[in-house]
């Protein structure tokens, strides 16, 4: 059952379409709370969404958290004379996706196997304009010792405020002007709860009056303010089989506004206001390796696991207060590491066997599947294709079409390159285990 601090601390919303909407304040996007209920219903596409939104990609998977850019275009080449670099800095070693926001770009990096540090980069010049840090550093187990012992979670930027996710089941907010530790909470001591064997993995998700985050053996609920508790809810008792891998979205299923988590073991959705879980199903997974953030598609929820396949679920609610949920499909490719993207009727997915695929998800047939290809691939669409970068460095530029898998060009640019890409405006921010490079369009 969720719990809270004191039930006074709880803030409910008036309308579903405030709460959704309350996503669009990231950052300072303005984007109308209408549209950015229809991103997350994925309903619309990138283009429909306010054009002031396109120099921003402020937390895991962009503006919308949809993995769409909110540019309408590409360059019809990676090379050289197409994309060009700025600048790169060195740094040690991080897994988590940068920020771009302004003139600002965020990143972090382990350092020393120690300490956890966080650094605001000029976007202009990549000139350090301040650096953070604390003590946290942990051992993962020997079989995912070639996944490092480094910072892993995508921090998010939500006006002035950077939360970011310690590796040691830590949130730290920081004013993203100054670097300015405002609050630190310490999920292991708060709850007793096990430390996480494989880190602090999922991303936080930030609105205007609650940060959510898949942390302390659970999902809680946070002033963003104080970092106080308002609730804490589906306990999964963390360390090495609970600790979610996946992070949680906003979406509204069946005329609800939800909380859509994915645990190692199960799918389910939560009353964000509450923690209340209105529904929930198992999702099997090899070792509970449910990895990728659920997507969603025509009121129904898209997920794949290693292991187990991928599944189309639909959420209904029977009478009040009463959810079913049926399976609409299930196809036996397995994803991995790579969220998925949806455009359309399609998904577009990485797979565990490192092929690609292009899934129709009104029948759960593949459009197609390719020869293999990284280990792991971060996807990011824009306008009609698909930037995609493997773990080795491996930059592709790819038509977004069910029709046939098409290359449009490709280039080897930076290796260990594990963090998710960040796009916005005419720029492309890649860090890989040795530092972070800024790439221009032109």
């Amino acid at each position: 059952m969720p719990t809270a601090d004191s039930p006074d601390q709880l803030m409910p919303l008036t309308s579903r379409r405030e709460f959704i909407s309350q996503l669009s304040w990231l950052g300072g996007c303005a984007v109308l709370g209408s549209a950015a209920a229809g991103f997350a219903a994925g309903q619309i596409s990138a283009a429909e969404v306010d054009s002031s939104t396109s120099d921003h990609w402020n937390q895991w998977r962009g503006p919308q958290r949809t993995g769409f850019a909110t540019r309408s275009s590409t360059p019809d080449s990676l090379d050289e004379s197409h994309l060009q670099t700025l600048w790169n800095v060195p740094l040690e070693p991080s897994y988590s996706g940068p920020l771009i926001s302004g003139n600002a770009i965020y990143t972090t990096a382990t350092v020393g196997k120690k300490t956890e540090h966080v650094y605001r980069l000029d976007r202009t010049t990549g000139k350090k304009i301040w650096e953070q840090s604390w003590e946290g550093a942990i051992s993962v187990p020997f079989f995912a010792k070639a996944n490092g012992d480094w910072i892993r979670g995508t921090p998010a930027l939500a006006g002035s405020r950077l939360y970011v996710p310690g590796i040691r089941d830590l949130l730290v907010c920081l004013n993203a002007e100054t670097g300015e530790i405002l609050w630190k909470l310490d999920f292991v001591s708060k709850f007793n709860s096990a430390l996480p064997t494989f880190g602090f993995v999922a991303s936080p998700l930030v609105t205007e009056k609650m940060v959510f985050v898949q942390a302390g053996g659970a999902v809680c609920a946070l002033d963003p303010e104080k970092g106080d508790l308002l609730w804490r809810s589906f306990e999964d008792g963390g360390g090495m089989n609970g600790s979610a891998f996946s992070s949680p979205f906003l979406a509204e299923i069946d005329g609800q506004t939800q909380l859509l988590i994915q645990s190692r073991e199960k799918l389910a959705g939560l009353v964000p206001q509450t923690g209340e879980v209105l529904w929930q199903i198992p999702i099997p997974a090899f070792r509970g390796m449910n990895i990728t953030t659920p997507v969603v598609w025509n009121g129904c929820i898209f997920t794949s696991s290693y292991g187990g396949g991928s599944f189309l679920m639909k959420p209904e609610q029977t009478s009040p207060g009463q959810w079913t949920v049926n399976e609409v499909w299930k196809n036996k490719v397995q994803g991995y590491m790579s969220t998925p993207i949806v455009s359309g009727d399609h998904a577009y997915l990485h797979l565990r066997n490192q092929r690609f695929a292009c899934i129709d998800l009104k029948t759960g047939k593949e459009a197609w599947i390719t020869q293999p290809f990284g280990k792991y691939w971060s996807l990011v669409a824009i306008g009609n294709r698909l930037l995609t970068l493997d773990e080795t460095g491996e930059l592709r530029l790819i038509l977004m079409t069910p029709e046939k898998f098409e290359q449009i060009s490709s280039r080897s640019l930076k290796d260990n390159s594990w963090a998710h890409l960040a796009v916005a405006g005419q720029e492309i921010a890649i860090r890989d285990l040795n530092g972070l490079t800024l790439y221009k369009w032109t």
